[in-house]
């Protein structure tokens, strides 16, 4: 199970005073029922820059899905599960699960299907990555960087899989901004 994400929402009332919109767990999650620990939950949206801070809907409202809107930006919390909790799968069915989870979050395109380490993917994005609890490791065509709480990385477009070797689901911050194809 994902861990619930409170998000406070701020904006304004008829007289301009600002005021809290929102307050509890937010509700925009994809998860995968079978594959307990994996899963992101939105918290925001933009879909244009400079962004529109008018009105009081919740831009957080639409289809989880994995890249921001054209022009835009999404802030998300992540987890990664351990890989030991998938110990017993073989290549064929984790090859099955990368291609299905990538479906689920609109990204085929993103998905590196033909690389042999799973979840390998890149977004034409600008993300910025923060691990706030666990321990994982970002696995780079070249090499990985192992990360520990509060490292970031700047994640500027490349082809990226995230691992984690530790015991319990690791739980990362993202922050990912549209960005021109490389």
């Amino acid at each position: 199970m994902l861990r619930p994400v409170r998000r406070i929402v701020t904006g304004h009332d008829s007289a301009g005073n600002s005021i809290v919109l929102s307050d509890g767990p937010s509700s925009h999650v994809l998860e995968n029922p079978t594959q307990e620990g994996r899963g992101l939950t939105d918290l925001w949206r933009t879909f244009a820059a400079p962004a529109d801070n008018s009105g009081n809907d919740d831009a957080a409202d639409t289809q989880v899905t994995l890249a921001p809107p054209s022009q835009g930006s999404v802030f998300r919390f992540f987890q990664i599960r351990p890989a030991a909790w998938d110990g017993d799968i073989g290549a064929e069915e984790r090859a099955r699960r990368d291609a299905e989870n990538f479906a689920k979050m609109g990204a085929t395109g993103a998905h590196d299907s033909g690389s042999t380490q799973p979840g390998m993917h890149k977004t034409d994005t600008v993300d910025y990555i923060i691990l706030l609890s666990g321990r994982v490791s970002m696995i780079l065509d070249d090499g990985e960087v192992d990360m520990e709480p509060m490292d970031v990385v700047i994640q500027r477009g490349s082809n990226h899989a995230w691992v984690n070797r530790g015991d319990e689901p690791a739980i990362l911050a993202g922050i990912l901004i549209d960005a021109e194809p490389i």
